[in-house]
């Protein structure tokens, strides 16, 4: 026991003296979810992605969903696609190029291609130091391809996969025309995913929209939270509490920066009944204040949370059992 060193860390910022145990909502041990994937390591939200997640054992996945013109539901983590695809080299598309309320800069928007034409396209790796071997290689998933992944990856693992999808811009997107609530709801029921579910969330930022769907559906909700820009989330946790089952918060409004312990809002939430996801864990993109990783998704183990998005879900994996291994 004191050669471990996940336990001396643990020990050492125990400040309080008590016993280290598990504080998650249900005394269950902590998720990991693959955030987009595994990332980390292939273009996101990419069958590659979701292969490699699969692979490595992730307890859940995370898919974010937008709509095409013509009414389809495909994996993209936003509207736009000039980072995350290979749009900027199909010169046909390049009139689609146009600047909309929201942001600034010119950009190709999912809602103005057909599924026909996001097919021609390819996804490339955003984020900056990873990767680009895969670029160019997988084209976009629709929200039926995934399902489909994911059914055969529970039939290969027997066991149920989390599911943690996440609407973007849905009001934005309603107030255009599109409402992305039937062909979602459609989707999970054509695939057996529904309330009796209990890994299956449906995410969003905007807590309009799940205050319309939420009598539309017994599928659990999960509000995702944004610092306000004071230290507090952006939808009190009350307001949050009357719709979801849980809250997806921004990793910074749950461990003061300084001190490395809570803020509160972890056992707040827990008190009313909601687990706490909080994004995002990377091992290339530490929070300010940790050395590395493993000391970062240790202090929030710690902390009580009751699952993490990480882009790395072999490294979260590896420490959330650690962390469970030495309680």
């Amino acid at each position: 026991m004191g050669t471990d060193p996940v336990r001396r860390y643990l020990i050492s910022a125990n400040r309080d003296g008590k016993p280290m145990t598990l504080k998650t909502l249900t005394g269950r041990k902590p998720i990991v979810i693959a955030h987009r994937g595994a990332s980390g390591y292939a273009p996101e939200h990419t069958e590659a992605a979701y292969a490699m997640a699969l692979d490595m054992g992730t307890d859940a996945v995370e898919p974010d969903l937008v709509m095409t013109s013509d009414g389809w539901l495909v994996v993209r983590h936003d509207r736009y696609l000039g980072t995350t695809t290979d749009v900027a080299d199909h010169r046909e598309f390049a009139g689609r190029r146009v600047v909309k309320p929201g942001k600034a800069e010119p950009e190709w928007y999912v809602e103005d291609f057909t599924l026909d034409e996001i097919r021609t396209l390819r996804a490339r790796q955003p984020f900056p130091g990873r990767s680009t071997a895969m670029d160019g290689l997988y084209p976009i998933l629709t929200f039926e391809e995934l399902l489909r992944l994911l059914r055969e990856g529970e039939a290969r693992r027997g066991a149920a996969i989390g599911f943690h999808p996440e609407i973007k811009h849905p009001d934005d997107l309603l107030a255009m025309g599109f409402d992305v609530i039937p062909p979602l709801l459609e989707a999970l029921e054509e695939h057996g995913y529904g309330p009796d579910r209990d890994n299956l969330y449906i995410q969003s930022f905007d807590h309009a929209f799940l205050r319309r769907i939420r009598p539309l559906t017994g599928i659990r909700l999960t509000q995702l939270l944004v610092d306000d820009g004071h230290g507090a989330p952006h939808v009190p946790l009350e307001q949050a509490a009357t719709l979801a089952a849980a809250i997806g918060p921004q990793k910074s409004l749950l461990l003061d920066p300084v001190t490395k312990r809570s803020t509160g809002i972890t056992e707040r939430a827990h008190a009313l009944g909601m687990q706490v996801h909080p994004w995002t864990f990377r091992d290339d993109a530490v929070g300010p204040g940790f050395t590395n990783v493993r000391e970062e998704m240790l202090a929030y183990f710690a902390a009580g949370i009751d699952g993490g998005f990480s882009d790395f879900a072999d490294t979260a994996l590896s420490i959330r059992d650690a962390f469970v291994g030495s309680l």
